[in-house]
């Protein structure tokens, strides 16, 4: 039987389950705002990287592009007018910080974002050699990962260009399908060769998410769609939509899914997703059937992972976005949805969770304030990088030294700072120089 603490046990029968604000916290409820204390170590930057002045942006994305070993970082910038964007610059940084290749207009784009850059490093091919695939103005863009040069166009509508997703729709073993988007209505699926294989408007009549998240519920070797409210099969068709029982989920749209625990029964998969505009957190099963609910506040990201050791099963990170300055919590919250821990922060909306110590468990990372928290909720190191000028400052996790532990990067308008995990223990699973080839801000 797994072990319950009789504080757990005690909030389970009074029914503080709730992340609302009256809920307190079983471990700890931490208040870090303002500058970092003077007492916690500082860790400095191992590598800085000026980002190009002219192509570069804050939407960053990293792997081995020319196959010497070490990671390098393709930033861009987007074009935007209201809310429809598409990629208009991308420029290969090396690690030393010097330009590998430069490709766009430098002269239309803005560096900031507010939102997924349609802009992805993935091996398409096959070949063992990764391309930069971006959606920029009508077309999905293919380059070289070595040259930057460009090796293809697929025609696209338009506004399909808010972001760029790989998945296997054909049971390949492998992402070769492309999944591409407009802002909130309309996901287009193309195979390998640029064809289109399927197009959802509003799947289950409702909008989109900021990025669709391939999902192979069942084990059958395709992947699933989560295009919003709507898990779609792997031939775009409906499987099933998610209805709150507690709020109107239509008053926006989801934010983040992601899978909480795979399972051999449907009924036993575990997904975890937040409701934009709606303001609620929500775990369901592979049906979609409704485990339970929170609502009240705009829930935004979420990492899964283990942080106290004290408390059994797998974690729940997720802020609260939407706040006044200094007023942005952390929730750390269980299975059953009983809230953990809670840390304020000046600004909570970029975050993840990482072993920092090497202890097995998870710290928690806040890109604003560079700040990395314990299982107590204690702030035990400050990564050291200066704030962005404009917007908020984003992160990066990934293999960036090649010892295959996630390392951390600080990124702004201007610049890139990567922070060496020394203490970290390696995933069980091996992970490849650089992020995932589906990097999301969600």
């Amino acid at each position: 039987m797994a072990w319950i603490s009789n504080r757990h046990l005690a909030a389970v029968i009074l029914g503080l389950v709730s992340a609302g604000a009256g809920a307190q916290p079983l471990f700890f409820d931490t208040n870090d705002t303002g500058p970092a204390p003077a007492d916690v170590l500082a860790i400095r930057p191992w590598k800085t990287i000026c980002l190009d002045p002219d192509y570069g942006g804050q939407w960053v994305v990293a792997a081995d592009l020319d196959g010497d070993g070490q990671v390098d970082f393709v930033s861009c910038e987007n074009h935007n007018v209201g809310d429809v964007h598409y990629t208009s610059t991308a420029v290969a940084h090396r690690l030393d910080g010097s330009v590998l290749w430069r490709w766009g207009d430098p002269d239309i784009g803005r560096k900031e974002w507010h939102h997924d850059v349609a802009c992805q490093i993935h091996d398409w091919d096959g070949d063992g050699r990764p391309e930069v695939v971006l959606a920029t103005k009508r077309a999905i863009v293919e380059l070289d990962g070595r040259t930057g040069t460009e090796q293809r166009r697929i025609p696209i509508a338009e506004d399909a260009t808010d972001c760029i997703v790989f998945a296997d729709l054909a049971g390949r073993g492998r992402p070769t399908d492309v999944l591409v988007k407009d802002r909130y209505h309309d996901i287009y699926a193309y195979d390998r060769l640029g064809e289109l294989l399927w197009q959802v408007r509003d799947p289950g009549d409702a909008r989109t998410a900021h990025q669709p998240r391939p999902i192979d519920l069942d084990g059958d070797g395709t992947d699933e769609i989560a295009a919003g409210y709507a898990m779609l099969n792997a031939d775009g068709s409906l499987r099933w939509r998610f209805r709150s029982a507690k709020v109107d989920e239509n008053r926006g749209h989801l934010d983040c899914i992601r899978l909480f625990r795979r399972a051999d029964r449907l009924q036993d998969v575990r997904l975890v997703l937040t409701l934009c505009g709606a303001n609620g957190i929500a775990m369901i099963d592979g049906n979609g059937k409704v485990i339970w609910e929170q609502v009240g506040s705009h829930f935004e990201s979420v990492d899964i992972g283990r942080v106290i050791a004290e408390h059994p099963g797998r974690q729940i990170l997720v802020d609260i976005d939407h706040q006044p300055f200094g007023k942005a919590p952390l929730r750390l919250m269980d299975e059953n949805g009983v809230l953990l821990g809670r840390i304020n922060a000046d600004y909570a909306r970029h975050h993840h969770l990482l072993d920092w110590t090497g202890d097995g468990l998870d710290e928690i990372v806040n890109a604003q304030s560079g700040a990395v928290y314990n299982h107590a909720g204690r702030r035990i190191a400050t990564l050291t990088a200066p704030k962005a000028d404009k917007g908020e400052r984003s992160m990066l996790v990934g293999d960036f030294t090649g010892d295959g532990v996630p390392d951390v990067a600080l990124v702004t308008t201007d610049a890139l700072y990567v922070f060496e995990n020394q203490n970290g223990a390696k995933p069980a699973e091996h992970i490849g120089l650089g992020t995932e080839p589906n990097f999301t801000l969600y």
